[in-house]
């Protein structure tokens, strides 16, 4: 009689070879993008301590004070427009990121991934690296760190047009908006890690805030050398269907292979893409931006990514401010938005695939994000409870939306069934529209640092136009979905418009 399989080998082996592959490449590329985010951390962190009131520190025996308010400052910082300083140094990060997003993709399409990737993330290390230096090396110059936010943001964009499109290759849009929901917590996840590792170093030596997280995406360029697949034919292994060729918008059936055709020397000549022979041509900038919803919803992440990014580089300082808690403690409390933001990007994703309205999910949790901002800003730091609740809540409505268009919604447009199965569409598509939300992703802090001097409310109402904005954007594809429910147009998961 033969011996049962123990529990663990019947489990294992339950799963297909497939399977396997796709688990171990939504793990890989997790913890890549996990690392990007990660490295981007420090400075919001880092910011409360190359400022702060110096009245309250106990000064060392051998430092000679000539300003007893500004003496621990590190310098340029520890003048009255810090505040500008610091956002000098967000928009050169910025600024370069959403720039170079949209080169970014174009060179994703045209290179390996696997190298690209590996490049990109082991030059951002070093660049991390060189801004953590500057405190060892006694740097006080703010061009020296303006130019390492440069070509940090620059080697940034290497990372999201790359992930998604593997991402993308690897998994078909049955349950694409909750699998990319889960997976993109790898951006909360990286927020967080980056506030608690940069929070350890940054009281004692805020170097080290810096030069850890550059080591650690370092290293994982080397394992994505090693160990990204791009493919599933790379491996044997099936390709996942992105999109029902079997219905056409009238619900008919059609034949699942479809080729176009054009007339040539008087005969009909079928067109047979040959995508899997890695043969298709890159689609042009223009050519994407045609594709239906490209438009909007680039649009509509420019003004949900600013509020976003501003939260991600003042939010330590605004509660260090108003709740007069100290670098690291703002630190570790600003995670609770990430946190809530990882619950908000899963709860998009289901939303969107039981629905089939990704527009319109991401319209509902832009609109009941802007009184929760507006509540948050009036009684957030009443008490500790009441400050941990909004954070999470904050961060579930604020970063949903965003987890959504950045991730099953440009997969979703990016192996739209106009390309014909160009699956080499998806970085470009990827790029222009996390471009084009870098752009609101740039201004945010921008807009923050300009207008805060004037009061933190000013900020808030900032952000609650923008979320507002971003609803707008999105009228006309929620009024197609509604239509689709209504039954004037078939139903349909995922994004699709043609």
């Amino acid at each position: 009689m033969k011996a049962s399989l123990a529990p663990g080998i019947r489990c294992i082996t339950s799963f297909s070879r497939d399977s396997w592959y796709r688990g171990f490449i939504l793990l890989l590329t997790f913890l890549f993008y996990t690392a990007y985010h990660l490295s981007r951390k420090p400075i919001s962190i880092v910011k409360s301590e190359l400022h702060r009131n110096c009245s309250g520190v106990i000064r060392p025996a051998d430092v000679n004070i000539t300003n007893n308010v500004t003496w621990c400052d590190w310098a340029p910082f520890d003048q009255d427009n810090y505040k500008t300083l610091f956002g000098v140094l967000d928009n050169s990060f910025l600024v370069a990121y959403a720039i170079g997003m949209f080169f970014s993709g174009i060179f994703g399409e045209r290179l390996p991934l696997r190298y690209y990737l590996s490049f990109g993330m082991l030059m951002s290390g070093l660049f991390t690296c060189l801004f953590g230096l500057g405190f060892y090396w006694k740097i006080h110059s703010l061009g020296y760190y303006a130019v390492i936010q440069v070509f940090n943001g620059l080697m940034q964009t290497t990372g999201w047009p790359a992930v998604v499109a593997c991402v993308g290759n690897w998994f078909g849009k049955g349950k694409r908006g909750f699998i990319m929901g889960v997976w993109n917590s790898h951006t909360s996840v990286g927020n967080i890690l980056g506030s608690l590792i940069a929070g350890v170093f940054v009281s004692s030596a805020w170097g080290l805030s810096f030069i850890v997280p550059g080591i650690i995406i370092a290293s994982t360029g080397v394992l994505c050398f090693f160990f990204l697949v791009e493919k599933p034919e790379d491996v044997d292994c099936s390709p996942p269907q992105h999109h029902n060729d079997s219905e056409n918008e009238s619900g008919e059936t059609e034949p699942l292979l479809q080729s176009p055709a054009h007339v040539a020397n008087g005969s009909v000549v079928v067109d047979t893409p040959d995508d899997s022979a890695g043969h298709s041509e890159a689609i042009s900038f223009y050519g994407a931006l045609s594709i239906p919803g490209v438009v909007e919803f680039s649009l509509c992440l420019l003004f949900a990514k600013l509020v976003s990014y501003t939260f991600l580089y003042w939010l330590p300082l605004y509660i260090s401010n108003v709740a007069h808690f100290e670098a690291k403690e703002a630190g570790d409390m600003s995670t609770l938005f990430d946190v809530g933001g990882i619950v908000g990007g899963i709860m998009a994703g289901l939303v969107s695939d039981y629905t089939g309205g990704r527009a319109t999910t991401c319209c509902v949790m832009l609109l009941l994000a802007a009184p929760m901002l507006f509540l948050y800003n009036h009684i957030g730091q009443r008490s500790l409870g009441t400050t941990i609740g909004m954070l999470l809540l904050c961060g579930a409505l604020v970063n949903g939306p965003y987890a959504l268009i950045t991730t099953a919604v440009s997969a979703d447009l990016g192996t739209h069934e106009s390309l014909r199965g160009n699956s080499r569409a998806l970085s470009t598509v990827t790029a222009i529209i996390d471009g084009t939300g870098s752009v609101g992703a740039a201004l945010g802090p921008l807009l923050a640092g300009v207008i805060s001097p004037s009061g933190w409310n000013n900020v808030f109402y900032m952000l609650i136009s923008a979320d507002v904005l971003a609803c707008l954007f999105l009228a006309r594809l929620v009024y197609k979905e509604a239509q689709g429910w209504c039954g004037r147009i078939p139903r349909i998961r995922g994004y699709k418009e043609t």
